[in-house]
């Protein structure tokens, strides 16, 4: 018996579960299910993600603490996940008390062995936010091709990576506003010294060719030192010893798969040590994408190895999906959470089934083609698998009272050779479910599934049964309706991992509470229950209705923007010239009792006299971020009466569907009172 530790890549706790992120997970569901039906000890583990500026800014934006957004989110990603059938043993959160304790451990260990270094570096600094930027929240021109619209990273269109400081005319994705540069310490693994082993550990089987491939690509260039630090304000764990310096969330989330399986340890009173000792006799599989092959195929091995644990047996990368041939779209809505899919699809085994079809050991992408989907679900799960129990076991039931016909001394061969065609390719569907090659698989099993339906249209028990001769125990209707399903018990075992609902409900048929291991596959004392129908075709119009709704959840999200386009008109320069925008000095900033969105500023153009103006900005502004600050607003704008008091003007911010407000400021040299024009 193996000892099988599973993880898939950890969901940032920052949105809901789509169709592309299911891609991973049910692949890594059907291997471990595979795995226990072998009868290994095998465990799946994983967690959200919950560290970063993202999760930071979401929940400030959302006025909650980052603790109840990730919370929130939890449930709602435990819900995704066990609805379609994704059976983690445990799903935690990086935001642990054992992550914090091994995050500080393997750092300690780290710094012990000499790895962990200090320097100061200059970084873009947001001058509004009063914030170090995280790279993925700096967009401007990619210095190498020059294309627009780039993260601080690396660039979408030519993949080169490079310093935030290297792009060209930075912006802040937070305010909008122009970062500074600004120097800080931070702290660093010393990735370049661990070069020599990941080279030899990269290069002994451990990753996929094509992934191998890559490395020699990233070690052609070199291996820059690993920044493993960021500044306050940042949620995560505060690196020891190190006041206001938190871990770099790639540093504490990898880690979070140790603490996930460290808490089902404890629960379940299994040896940590055993699984996580550098000198481990277990094997541990990572399923990830192959956009984060970087982080787990070099900081993650070499932060393992010299922190003085196990390093992954192996790691599968696979590729994106699309939908109908296309990246996903929100404006085509093809962009599909998994909870609109259960909404409207709402059986799970016909997307985890036709993933499957698809999937392969490869980091090729995979594509979910609607027509296809359709067409394919319907075909091989209604008309070829099921349609051997529906057209059989009424016979069964009618005639021989739920009792399988299996004895080989008084069958004929021909009849035999439907249970050998099964048998056949059971080591070919081992085989092909170890190596993750699932769509060779599904097409073996369906290829049966064709010859046992051939099998039961030539023999055509429907025409023997009106002959009372056949039905006594033994006779060829017996015999042919009992082979026929016993082949789709056996078929349905093989499918087991792929389709745990329908095969649960299938061995329910055959008076068995679940398939629980491929050592049940030779049964022969078998009886069925009367057939109910189990599966139903997915109609078109169902796919129709879930894209429309995708449609028009966009389309409320775009209200507003929509209709400033419909009212929209040019000016001329004299329209113009009549707004007075003037710099302002924000002088007094206060929340606004009884307002949801509302503060109170208390504004200074130069002109002798404060004005009161009333801003909806609440939702992305503090009173104390604002004082002090210059910004523009409109001076001749008529005051407003307001049931809180009146507003002398109109403070400037942008906003857009999905992110703002976010109020504008003048450039350095700007003085209160200066007109903008």
């Amino acid at each position: 018996m193996r000892k099988i530790l599973v993880t898939s890549a950890l969901p940032y706790a920052n949105g809901s579960i789509h169709l592309g992120h299911l891609v991973e997970y049910i692949q890594t569901d059907i291997w471990v299910r595979f795995q226990k039906l072998q009868g290994h000890e095998a465990y799946y583990v994983c967690a959200d993600d919950t560290h970063g500026t993202p999760i930071m800014l979401r929940a400030e934006k959302e006025g909650i603490t980052p603790e109840a957004l990730i919370k929130k989110v939890h449930v709602e990603h435990s819900k995704d996940f066990s609805d379609f059938f994704v059976n983690f043993d445990n799903f935690y959160s990086t935001n642990s008390s054992e992550n914090l304790e091994l995050s500080q451990t393997v750092y300690k260990k780290l710094k012990q062995n000499k790895k962990i270094f200090t320097k100061t570096i200059e970084q873009f600094y947001d001058p509004v936010k009063e914030m170090f930027l995280p790279d993925r929240f700096i967009k401007g021109e990619c210095p190498k091709c020059h294309s627009k619209d780039q993260y601080g990273d690396s660039c979408e269109v030519c993949g080169a990576t490079y310093a935030p400081t290297e792009l060209i005319n930075p912006t802040s994705s937070v305010s909008g506003s122009v970062p500074i540069r600004k120097e800080t310490e931070h702290y660093f693994f010393k990735l370049s010294e661990c070069e020599t082993f990941l080279k030899n550990w990269t290069s002994s089987g451990t990753l996929q060719q094509e992934a191998a491939n890559k490395m020699k690509e990233w070690f052609k260039s070199g291996l820059a030192d690993w920044d493993i630090s960021r500044d306050a304000p940042y949620f995560g764990f505060e690196i020891p010893d190190a006041p206001g310096k938190y871990f770099y969330v790639w540093l504490d989330a990898p880690i979070g798969y140790m603490a996930s399986f460290k808490k089902l340890c404890d629960d379940k009173k299994i040896n940590f040590d055993e699984f996580w000792n550098a000198d481990s006799k277990t094997e541990l599989y990572h399923f990830i994408g192959k956009d984060i092959l970087y982080f787990h195929a070099l900081f993650w091995p070499a932060t393992l190895e010299f922190s003085g644990y196990r390093k992954p047996t192996k790691i599968f990368a696979h590729g994106f999906l699309t939908v109908n041939a296309e990246k996903m779209s929100k404006s085509r809505g093809t962009f599909i959470t998994a909870r609109s899919y259960l909404d409207h699809i709402k059986n799970p085994d016909y997307l985890r089934y036709y993933y499957a079809a698809k999937l392969n050991s490869t980091m090729e992408d995979i594509d979910l083609n609607l027509d296809d989907f359709l067409s394919r679900v319907n075909s091989d799960l209604v008309g070829k698998f099921i349609n051997i129990a529906s057209r059989t076991s009424g016979f069964i039931q009618k005639y021989f009272e739920g009792k399988l016909f299996l004895d080989d001394s008084k069958t004929d061969p021909e009849h035999i050779a439907i249970t050998q065609k099964c048998k056949d390719i059971e080591n070919e569907i081992m085989s092909y479910f170890e190596s993750r090659e699932y769509g060779r698989a599904i097409r073996e099993i369906m290829r049966v599934a064709d010859i046992t339906n051939e099998y039961v249209n030539t023999k055509a028990p429907w025409i023997l049964a009106k002959d009372d001769a056949q039905h006594k125990s033994g006779s060829d209707l017996h015999v042919i309706c009992s082979r026929s399903l016993e082949a789709f018990r056996r078929l349905s075992i093989y499918l087991a991992p792929v389709l745990p609902k329908l095969t649960s409900d299938i061995a329910k048929f055959f008076n068995e509470k679940e398939f629980k291991s491929f050592k049940d596959l030779d049964k022969k004392d078998i009886t069925v229950n009367q057939y109910q129908h189990i599966l139903t075709r997915v109609e078109k119009k169902d796919i129709d209705m879930m894209i429309e709704s995708n449609k028009e959840s966009l389309d409320k999200n775009n209200e507003s923007s929509k209709k400033v386009d419909v009212d929209q008109s040019t000016i001329s320069i004299e329209d113009f010239m009549k707004i007075d925008l003037r710099v302002a000095l924000i002088k007094e900033a206060s929340f606004v009792e009884g307002a949801d969105s509302l503060l109170r500023l208390s504004l200074d153009i130069n002109d002798g006299r404060p004005r009161q103006v009333f801003a909806g900005i609440k939702s992305k502004y503090n009173p104390d971020q604002l004082v002090g600050k210059l910004t523009v607003m409109v001076a001749n704008l008529k005051p407003r009466q307001m049931k809180f008091g009146l507003s002398e003007g109109m403070v400037l911010a942008a906003s857009n569907e999905s992110e703002g407000p976010f109020v504008l400021y003048p450039d350095q040299g700007a003085k209160p009172g200066m007109r903008i024009k």
